[in-house]
C-alpha cells in the first residue's frame, strides 16, 4: 500500500472490479485518510453518473464524499491544480483521454486514485480501465458476493435484455456473479 503523499514524484492507484464490489467504499476510505492528513482533495467524477448525487460520490451502502461533475477527464487537471490526492470514480465512462490525464497529474506529483468498472456486463474490457491499470503503480482488485451462491463474484451480470454497454442502474439493473453464475461469458470448448 503506498504512504499517504508523494515526496518526490507522484503515481497513480486503480482500485478495480465488478459492480457491488467496494470500489468506491474503498476509494472514499483512502480519500478520508488523505484528508485526515490535512492534504489537498480534489474528488471527480463524470457528469452521465448521478445515480446518487450531482456533488458527491457515493457507494452503494451510502458512503459519500463530496465531489465535482465533469463533463470530460481533460476538465480534471485545472480543476484539481492545487490538490496533492486526485479521486476519479466511475472512472469507465471517460475515454482514453483519462489515462493521459492521470499520467499529467501524476507526472505533477500528485496521488492519483481511480475507481472503476473493469469489465462490462458482457465481461469485456471496459473503457480506459484496462490502460489505467497497465500504468498504475498500485493495484486493488475487489470482489463482491455472487447473488447466487455467495462465492465470490468478479462479473457484472445485467438482470434486462439491453445491449447497450453503458446503462446506468443499482441492484434493480445488475447482480454481481461469480465465474460459474455468470451467464453470458463465452466459454470456448475443452479439446
Amino acid at each position: 500500500m503506498p504512504t499517504l503523499s508523494p515526496k518526490e514524484s507522484g503515481w497513480i492507484e486503480v482500485i478495480c472490479g465488478s459492480m457491488f464490489s467496494g470500489k468506491t467504499e474503498e476509494l472514499i476510505r483512502r480519500l478520508r485518510r488523505a484528508q485526515i492528513a490535512k492534504q489537498e482533495v480534489g474528488i471527480f467524477k463524470p457528469s452521465i453518473d448521478s445515480r446518487y448525487s450531482e456533488n458527491h460520490i457515493v457507494s452503494h451502502n451510502k458512503m459519500k464524499l463530496g465531489s465535482q461533475l465533469v463533463e470530460n477527464a481533460g476538465q480534471i487537471p485545472k480543476l484539481a491544480e492545487f490538490s496533492e490526492v486526485v479521486g476519479i470514480d466511475e472512472a469507465q465512462f471517460f475515454d482514453n483521454s483519462l489515462v493521459d490525464v492521470c499520467k499529467q497529474l501524476a507526472a505533477r506529483k500528485k496521488r492519483v486514485i481511480v475507481a472503476g468498472l473493469d469489465k462490462d456486463f458482457m465481461g469485456h474490457p471496459f473503457g480506459p480501465i484496462p490502460a489505467l491499470l497497465a500504468e498504475a503503480e498500485y493495484i486493488t482488485k475487489t470482489l463482491a458476493i455472487c447473488m447466487v451462491c455467495g462465492n465470490p463474484a468478479n462479473y457484472t451480470q445485467r438482470l434486462t435484455q439491453d445491449t447497450d454497454q453503458v446503462i446506468i442502474g443499482e441492484s434493480d439493473i445488475y447482480e454481481a456473479r461469480c465465474r460459474n453464475c455468470y451467464e453470458g461469458l463465452y466459454t470456448a470448448p475443452v479439446s
